[in-house]
């Protein structure tokens, strides 16, 4: 596995150690979590307000669809332009002036009266979406490494919540300016029939203004007010220095890249593709399919929906915990087989209704973590940068877009056939036939890595060897030749003496002296040269015996 250092290494450079550093990690994650929880917002609130925003504009709300269109479109190209912005500048100040963007758009939706300009905001706020979804999960990767899967859930769980709370938020605003209107509407009946007892009168009175659109789009302005007070937060934190480019960190960043690395990529892309497109494609269409199929009323459709996005949310924030016990591998392994079991279970029983509740609950919750497990999954094996991050945004994006359009365009084709069911169930065998075939690349991978580190780490120690066993040899030939030298000097000392001593007992200049002097001077003329001796030393011999 990339050992925890390698997280780092991914476009954000890990935090500081110690007590300071340990602070800032948190600090970001909160602000992430925080951050994640406005982007639930900021989608959900399109649901309940669409009604208001069609009337904004005047248009019929079968004439808003290109607000959808132009919001995914906004996402992909974020995602995309994200991930080459985030492994090229710092991530913080990428996330703040995203949000920035985002909190312009909200702004404006109140008082867009255009259809084209609510477009074009909506694509706005798409791609500062997609820039914040995909830069939140790198950045959380290189705040924490290895560590980062319960981190990685506290996000996913916090768009989760975001999504929840709109509505309510939402119909908040309606019920207050629905009291509002109420109690104008109580105070200027009495006025009127005060001054004007007649009913011809009456029927001349204006009707009281109807502000209940503009009252309910205050919601907007509400969530993009705090999305800006965390794109401030987003900002202190690069004033602090966190998630600084490292160059020679994102160097080294791609020389830990697996061998298979962007095959992995690609197989993860298609399976985030098939895994949200199933998610958002029951969401929608399970209440038409209680109501239609099941033959339920309206209100125990809109539970059986409750009950499956509860019980995805629930999955989520248990998630957050139970990452920090189970591997990634383990965590996707038993919701795809959850996954699995629970769409047979719809697919081909659903006619009976615990069946369909039960089902639903399980199908909800075994969906929950397998975004976020994915991407702790992957990242044991390979770095997660910023392009390969937007590439699982933008497979999750057209998953989003196309397969809820393609079981749409089905359903209206065959009216008898759960088509919804079917498809929960086909996506499921899919995404549980490509998990193993990624775990299996992404395993040899990991061996061959490793193989090829073992016979250069064997190379080197060979080469090292063979370096040593020269070395050796050469210190070894030094002795020998020293020693030979300590020999030779040792004769001429013991020849040296020898004949002086026969020198100094003939007197005179004899012919033994005659003879032998030649030969001592042919002897000692040139004497052997030794490391770390002094020829000198034998230079002053033979001027010594010279004198003599």
């Amino acid at each position: 596995a990339v050992p925890e250092e390698a997280g780092a290494a991914g476009g954000g450079g890990r935090c500081g150690r110690g007590t300071d550093g340990a602070a800032l990690r948190w600090c970001i994650t909160g602000a992430l979590c925080a951050s994640f929880l406005g982007l639930g917002l900021s989608i959900a609130v399109l649901g309940p307000t669409f009604p208001n925003l069609a009337a904004n504009v005047g248009k019929n709300v079968s004439d808003m669809y290109y607000i959808f269109v132009g919001r995914s479109l906004g996402c992909l190209a974020g995602s995309m332009v994200g991930g080459v912005l985030f492994d090229c500048m710092n991530a913080t100040l990428l996330l703040a002036l995203s949000m920035l963007g985002t909190t312009a758009g909200l702004y404006a939706i109140p008082w867009c009266k255009d259809y084209l300009l609510l477009t074009i905001l909506m694509s706005v706020i798409g791609g500062s979406m997609g820039i914040l979804d995909t830069g939140g999960n790198v950045l959380a990767l290189n705040t924490w490494g290895a560590e980062a899967g319960p981190h990685l859930q506290a996000l996913h769980f916090s768009f989760a919540a975001g999504a929840f709370l709109a509505p309510i938020l939402a119909k908040m605003a309606l019920v207050g300016s629905e009291s509002e209107e109420l109690s104008g509407a109580k105070k200027t009946n009495q006025s009127v029939l005060k001054s004007v007892p007649t009913a011809s009168a009456a029927s001349t009175t204006p009707a009281p203004e109807d502000h209940h659109d503009e009252d309910f789009l205050w919601s907007y302005i509400i969530i993009g007010t705090y999305i800006l007070f965390i794109s401030v937060v987003f900002f202190v934190l690069y004033s602090k220095g966190s998630s600084a480019k490292d160059k020679s960190k994102a160097a080294a960043q791609k020389g830990r890249l697996a061998k298979y690395h962007w095959p992995l990529v690609g197989l993860l892309f298609v399976f985030f593709l098939f895994y949200v497109g199933a998610e958002v494609t029951y969401g929608s269409y399970v209440f038409t399919y209680a109501v239609v199929f099941a033959e339920m009323t309206e209100s125990e459709a809109a539970a059986l929906n409750s009950v499956f996005w509860g019980a995805f949310a629930v999955c989520r924030a248990v998630a957050i915990f139970g990452a920090a016990f189970l591997s990634p591998a383990t965590m996707i392994v038993v919701s795809l087989l959850c996954s699995a079991a629970s769409s047979s279970a719809l697919a081909f029983f659903a006619h009976y209704r615990a069946s369909l509740w039960v089902g639903s609950a399980v199908y909800g919750a075994s969906m929950a973590t397998v975004f976020p497990s994915g991407i702790s999954w992957i990242e044991q094996y390979t770095v997660v940068e910023g392009k390969s991050a937007s590439l699982f945004v933008v497979g999750a994006a057209l998953g989003e877009m196309c397969i809820p359009a393609l079981v749409g365009h089905l359903q209206g084709r065959f009216h008898n056939i759960p088509v919804v069911m079917y498809t929960a169930f086909a996506t499921s065998l899919i995404t549980l036939l490509l998990f193993p075939m990624m775990y299996k690349l992404a395993n040899f991978s990991q061996k061959k890595d490793l193989k090829e580190v073992s016979d250069s780490e064997t190379s080197k120690a060979l080469l090292s060897n063979s370096r040593l066993t020269e070395d050796e040899e050469d210190e070894e030939n030094v002795r020998e030749w020293n020693d030979a030298d300590f020999d030779v000097i040792e004769m001429n000392d013991k020849l040296k003496n020898s004949l002086t001593d026969a020198s100094c007992r003939i007197p005179g200049d004899s012919p033994a002296e005659a003879s032998l002097q030649p030969h001592l001077d042919d002897i000692l003329s040139d004497p052997p040269v030794v490391a770390g001796g002094s020829p000198g030393r034998q230079n002053g011999n033979v001027d010594w015996e010279k004198s003599e």
